[in-house]
């Protein structure tokens, strides 16, 4: 009988323990083993919780109980989540969890303390909640050159987008309504920010391309600078504006990773992806492009997804699952100035300053536009370039969104 220890029994941690038990039978046949939740750690009181008997606020509870072999962290957070896993390891119990910031900031230790031990760490839900895609990556595609991952990596974004781009919302207005139907925190910053895709982003990366990227290295930009007038121009050009977050290979030692609105062709796979759905685009050598679509988020996606490592763990308790990279570089991250994108630009200006400066742009238009207001389209250049370009233009800037082609 393997004894399996639950850290966190919120929204993820509770469904966790939901579908273990729905689900009993046929995953103990999947797993090939008897198992049962032992321990259910959480500083709160569920007071009627049929599992009321499970829970523990101590947990040195879980530390110490050699019968537990596998622990689930849904607790959230670096801390204690970091000190908590690593301890588990530590002890030799493999560790599955749901926890993004987690990975992202302390991954490639606690991969290296896992393989050290001959246990297994393990974090499917960490990236798309309930789709699979990291097991993709490793297995799937393991016989491609991975070239490039783009994705729309957070529900809450991906909602406050939809609406204004569908229903003509403001920003402020459709994040309200995402935070009354419970698709975003009452604190929204980490999702609207872009904390949330850049640290999913860290991880995608980091599996792609075999070396750590931490967030800090990420350059991040958040949707609350989007109006409405963003979104019209853009599709009056046959585009829509969504977060992406991006990864792409330069070289063994160097590779682009970035979060920022952009504005994607209406005919792109990712275009359609709408509400709280996330979608992940992998490019690889030879088999091209492929997207993996689904709830990124929500009780019972991400559970599923924490349950399916839970059971990978048991069915290789005395051989480690190999899931690994290497420590992070300083400059493994180039700068996202040096990459390649055409540019949206909306500014107070003329067209004559626009096209003296640039030379051919294509100008957008819509009718609701303000007088005085010019918006456009660039070629593609290094950022950098444009950058350059831009500052020659006279005119107040009130929007610079990057176009990309996938």
């Amino acid at each position: 009988m393997i004894k399996i220890a639950v850290m966190g029994y919120g929204v993820v941690g509770s469904g966790v323990v939901e579908v273990f038990y729905k689900n009993h039978e046929s995953i103990q046949k999947k797993a090939g083993k008897q198992m049962e939740i032992a321990h259910i750690l959480d500083l709160r009181e569920f007071p009627g919780d049929p599992h009321e008997a499970l829970f523990t606020k101590d947990f040195n509870d879980i530390l110490n109980d050699d019968e537990v072999k596998i622990v689930v962290e849904t607790m959230g957070g670096v801390n204690p989540a970091y000190d908590f896993v690593k301890k588990c390891l530590l002890s030799g119990k493999s560790v599955a969890t749901s926890n993004k910031e987690l990975v992202a900031t302390h991954g490639d230790e606690l991969l290296e303390i896992a393989k050290e031990k001959n246990v297994n760490f393990l974090f499917e839900a960490s990236v798309g909640g309930g789709i699979p895609i990291l097991r993709p990556i490793t297995q799937c595609l393991a016989a491609n050159e991975i070239e490039e991952i783009y994705g729309i990596l957070n529900g809450t974004t991906n909602y406050i987008l939809t609406q204004m781009i569908n229903s003509s919302v403001s920003f402020e207005d459709a994040l309200k309504t995402a935070q009354k139907l419970g698709y975003a925190e009452k604190d929204p910053t980490a999702d609207i920010e872009g904390a949330d895709a850049c640290r999913k982003i860290c991880i995608l990366s980091a599996l792609a391309f075999g070396k750590h990227v931490y967030p800090e290295q990420v350059y991040t930009e958040g949707i609350t600078k989007i109006t409405l007038a963003d979104v019209a121009y853009c599709e009056s050009a046959g585009m829509v504006i969504k977060l992406i977050g991006k990864t792409a290979k330069l070289s063994d030692n160097k590779v682009f990773a970035t979060v920022y609105p952009a504005a994607l062709s209406s005919h792109s796979q990712l275009a359609t992806v709408d509400d709280v759905y996330n979608a992940v685009m992998v490019r690889g050598d030879a088999i091209g492009d492929v997207v993996f679509y689904g709830r990124g988020a929500g009780k019972l996606p991400t559970a599923s997804a924490v349950v399916a490592d839970v059971i990978d763990c048991a069915k290789h308790l005395a051989s480690r699952k190999y899931v690994s990279w290497s420590k992070g570089e300083k400059d493994y991250v180039e700068d996202y100035k040096q990459d390649t994108v055409a540019m949206y630009v909306r500014m107070k200006t003329t067209q004559e300053e626009v096209e003296k400066a640039f030379g051919k742009v294509k100008f957008l238009s819509y009718e609701k536009a303000e007088n005085g207001e010019v918006a456009f389209i660039t070629d593609a250049m290094k950022e950098k370039a444009f950058d350059s370009i831009l500052s020659l233009v006279n005119g107040e800037v009130l929007s610079k969104i990057r176009v990309l082609d996938i």
